[in-house]
């Protein structure tokens, strides 16, 4: 099964992804094949550079080919993007002070990446 994960709720990037889901990745037992990943509100500060969260999912994300994204708006909120609010939705914001592969975007953006990868479930966290 290939499933997407969306990081919406308070510490579910600190909680729920760092104790529970990275770890799995990393041992090689999560049990599904994770194609992405969305983030969103403080949940994004997991992606800092330098975050120890961060990096351990950049290299994890990497070597499985997982997309990780943040809402560009909540991004732009937190200086973790550079553009205006006007762009959001748009794909013209950018990510800053990100680890490696982090794109930011809205959900046209999201779907337009994870449309290759069709997940088979979306769990909100």
């Amino acid at each position: 099964m290939k499933v997407a994960y969306i990081f919406a709720t308070d510490m579910a990037a600190t909680y729920k992804l760092a104790t529970m889901i990275l770890p799995q990745l990393e041992d090689g037992n999560h049990g599904a094949e994770v194609a992405g990943m969305f983030f969103f509100d403080d949940n994004l500060y997991a992606l800092r550079k330098g975050d120890p969260i961060g990096e351990r999912l950049a290299r994890v994300a990497a070597e499985k080919n997982i997309l990780l994204m943040a809402c560009d708006q909540c991004a732009l909120r937190r200086n973790l993007a550079e553009g205006e609010f006007h762009q959001c939705g748009t794909g013209e914001v950018t990510p800053k002070d990100v680890v490696d592969g982090v794109h930011v975007g809205c959900f046209p953006q999201l779907y337009a990446a994870l449309g290759p990868a069709a997940p088979d479930q979306v769990i909100t966290l």
